[in-house]
């Protein structure tokens, strides 16, 4: 949920972009918004944290992109991806989950971020 709802905020089209960020990073996770995140590097003990400061986390790593993509991307589609492009999806969902509305991107920067990224894709 968008902090604007939870902090009763005035609510524009960015509450939407939040949204779309949070389904990306379920589609490319896997996990639900909403429940603890199973996390095997803490033991394979389930964390009671979000979805959003999980991908963070992970992101904001040492360790090589393609590790840390490796390490959030479902595991039922392991090694069926272009690593480049869920590194795409991936960063602009973090942009879309943005806690200040004014740093979320538009949908439409959303859609030219995406078509960039099959665009480069094709060549």
């Amino acid at each position: 949920m968008a902090p604007e709802w939870v902090y009763n905020l005035s609510i524009t089209s960015k509450v939407d972009v939040y949204s779309y960020g949070i389904v990306l990073l379920e589609m490319v996770t896997g996990r639900s918004p909403g429940v603890g995140v199973l996390d095997a590097s803490v033991g394979g003990e389930t964390e009671n944290r979000g979805l959003t400061s999980w991908v963070k986390q992970k992101m904001s790593g040492e360790v090589p992109m393609a590790t840390r993509i490796e390490e959030i991307v479902d595991h039922s589609i392991e090694g069926g991806y272009d690593v480049k492009k869920v590194e795409v999806l991936v960063a602009v969902a973090l942009q879309c989950v943005a806690d200040d509305k004014d740093d979320r991107p538009t949908m439409s920067q959303v859609v030219e971020m995406l078509h960039r990224c099959t665009n480069k894709a094709e060549i």
